[in-house]
């Protein structure tokens, strides 16, 4: 297995969706399609914020996560996370962490004062990751994911107070944290 440290960060370009999507078919039971992430570039970037994690050796696409802001009175107020997904290969190996932490930062970046996802209520590895991110359990979607599949629903308050970043992700990484399949948030 690979470790996270050879991988770089930068936001999602159109020539990504398709990595994308095998990604997602290849880790979610009900996964987004190409013309899902084609749309989210549609969106205005004040909307939306997707990034990728791409293997620096050989350039393969290893993970992703996306977090969409919400407004009122014209300025953010929250984010909501959309998704996240890590190659299986790379999962275990902090990169889940890193990519949360790189969704937390931008919404903190633009001033957002907190973060909800929805994840399964099974994914366990997912569900101790968000927890230790600060993400604390409010209630349950039920059938959200459909075939009867529940979601929990989770909130990070007090957003622009939360450590995040690179320090916050070598503390997990050196805590060798563990990953399941995506949240599919």
């Amino acid at each position: 297995m690979s470790s996270t440290a050879a991988v770089t960060f930068r936001e999602m370009t159109r020539g990504d969706v398709g990595s994308m999507a095998r990604l997602e078919a290849t880790v979610s039971p009900r996964p987004w399609s190409e013309d899902l992430f084609a749309g989210e570039l549609k969106m205005s970037g004040a909307e939306r914020h997707w990034v990728v994690a791409i293997d620096s050796v050989t350039s393969d696409l290893v993970g992703f996560g996306g977090v969409m802001f919400v407004a009122a009175d014209g300025r953010i107020v929250e984010g909501h996370i959309m998704n996240v997904a890590v190659d299986p290969e790379r999962q275990g190996h902090g990169l889940g962490r890193r990519l949360l932490d790189e969704l937390v930062g931008v919404s903190k970046e633009r001033g957002a004062e907190s973060l909800t996802l929805e994840v399964r209520v099974d994914n366990k590895a997912a569900l101790a990751l968000y927890r230790r991110a600060g993400f604390a359990p409010v209630g349950v979607r039920s059938g959200y994911y459909g075939h009867g599949e529940d979601a929990l629903v989770m909130w990070l308050h007090d957003l622009q107070s939360v450590a995040s970043g690179p320090q916050s992700a070598a503390a997990a990484a050196e805590g060798n944290e563990a990953e399941g399949e995506p949240s599919d948030v």
